[in-house]
């Protein structure tokens, strides 16, 4: 459970409509054994669109801050940039650079410049320093990510001048920048799932009603905030918001067509999708739509952020190697493949 003490940050979650972070408990105890000892290595966490890994965050920087870390928080995408440091001269000039580069349209300086704003912290006095960016992978280009990563562990390993504590934390949705960056040792890789029930249960019941039972909302989302706000968002239209997904993610009839037969495996077992008979070229399409999480890790806590997703669960379409990243998202490929035709 969550710290009695702790502050909870409140999070938009629709147009005139704000939430309390709900449980992690487990997620918010690794921050603070972080905010202990620091990272070794930066902590990249990947995990399905829409999980919870930005509330995660916010929760985190709150977190951070109780415990006297200086904290840049950045999430280029979304247009938000936080500097919240003891030295006046450092936070304005970062967030005028910030707000110089969003208005430009260059996200991904204000991913490369937090290294300049550490480095003159540090000079000004010795901190304990946080780092925390969300979505910065799709700012700079998946191809620099691993170069983004390398100039975080530099940060940690080899500082222009010395720091009292220090914690990286990133978080990216795709999985092909997971595997862009794995095949490096410059980082700590962690996933995290969707929300388990207890959780996702208290972001379910700050919604208001008319609103279905909680079965029905757990078993289209499998958990997933972003999910249970766009059903929200649609009055619970289901066929509305698969149809928005099928979309969104370029499910067209071609792409139906090409891969009819592993797609209709897939659907109902997503583990069907390991092995090497499996083309690569359709795994990488999947993932790249983020539909699919693909090499699962083991179900061991010590390797997720929070708590693991079950070993399989066949309702939710979670494999033991490979998963839906929801329920909706299979649909939207179930859909496809129905209006493709045979």
């Amino acid at each position: 459970m969550l710290c009695a003490a702790m502050k909870r940050v409140r999070l938009p979650f629709l147009p005139g409509l704000e939430v309390e972070f709900a449980d992690r408990g487990r997620g918010v105890q690794q921050v603070l054994r972080w905010a202990e000892r620091g990272t070794r290595f930066p902590v990249v966490v990947f995990g399905p669109e829409g999980c919870g890994k930005t509330a995660w965050l916010k929760q985190a920087v709150e977190l951070l801050r109780e415990r006297g870390f200086e904290v840049f928080y950045l999430n280029p995408l979304e247009r938000v940039v936080r500097a919240e440091v003891s030295v006046p001269s450092v936070g304005e000039a970062f967030l005028d650079l910030a707000q110089r580069a969003l208005a430009e349209e260059a996200a991904g300086r204000v991913a490369w410049a937090v290294f300049d704003f550490v480095r003159d912290l540090l000079r000004a006095r010795r901190s304990k320093v946080a780092v925390v960016a969300d979505d910065a992978f799709q700012a700079i280009g998946l191809e620099k990510a691993a170069a983004y990563v390398k100039g975080l562990l530099s940060m940690i390993e080899h500082p222009a001048y010395s720091y009292e504590s220090i914690v990286v934390l990133v978080a990216t949705s795709e999985g092909l920048s997971r595997r862009e960056v794995g095949r490096h040792l410059w980082a700590t890789l962690m996933p995290m799932w969707n929300m388990g029930r207890e959780g996702f249960q208290q972001l379910y019941e700050q919604l208001p009603s008319p609103k279905p039972g909680f079965e029905e909302a757990w078993g289209l989302t499998g958990g997933n905030p972003r999910m249970l706000s766009m059903l929200y968002e649609a009055g619970w239209d289901v066929e509305a918001v698969v149809a928005r997904l099928a979309k969104a993610k370029q499910l067209t009839a071609g792409f139906a067509r090409r891969w009819r037969r592993q797609l209709e495996e897939a659907v109902e077992d997503p583990d069907s999708l390991w092995g090497a008979s499996t083309p690569e070229e359709l795994v990488g399409a999947l993932e790249a739509r983020n539909l699919i999480v693909y090499d699962m890790y083991d179900r061991d806590p010590r390797l997720w952020v929070d708590e693991p997703p079950p070993e399989r669960d066949p309702e939710l379409g979670v494999g033991r190697r490979v998963a839906w990243q929801t329920p909706l998202h299979r649909e939207a490929v179930r859909r496809a493949l129905e209006e493709s035709g045979s």
